[in-house]
């Protein structure tokens, strides 16, 4: 397979394979390109640690701060929620206006409450689906 790389800062980022048949490079390569996400730190006291996102239960606002929860504990991020869900790969899901979180470490749901979905990390960390975003939770879900 040839390869070739133009760099133009003039132009927008775009990668196009040509290719005979669909083969695992194909995809791997696929899915390389639309990452979106590169290194994310999170900082607690005094502490700088590189994040890993399958680690990440939820990224949640508390007390105007965007956190990553996880295994680990809760580390603050310097980065707005919008921009958050630009970036992170589709493993997360926006489940209200100030949470996101991860599809793969979602542990429990409850449906109690009439109307409302309960999630249950493996962190232990627990958040409510809002109305507004329950049907593209429960699509995600696949319930």
């Amino acid at each position: 397979m040839k390869c070739e790389v133009i760099i133009d800062p003039s132009r927008e980022e775009k990668c196009v394979i040509y290719a005979k048949t669909q083969r695992p490079i194909v995809d791997a390569i696929k899915a390389l390109a639309e990452e979106k996400a590169s290194d994310l730190f999170g900082y607690r006291d005094r502490e700088i640690v590189k994040l890993d996102l399958s680690e990440i239960c939820c990224f949640s606002v508390m007390d105007n701060r965007v956190y990553a929860v996880g295994d680990a504990g809760r580390y603050w991020v310097k980065e707005r929620l919008y921009a958050l869900e630009e970036r992170l790969p589709k493993e997360f899901v926006k489940i209200n206006q100030s949470c996101l979180g991860n599809v793969n470490r979602m542990e429990r749901f409850d449906t109690s409450i009439s109307g409302t979905l309960k999630i249950r990390f493996k962190s232990g960390h627990v958040d409510y689906v809002s109305r507004r975003q329950l049907k593209a939770v429960k699509e995600r879900l696949g319930l």
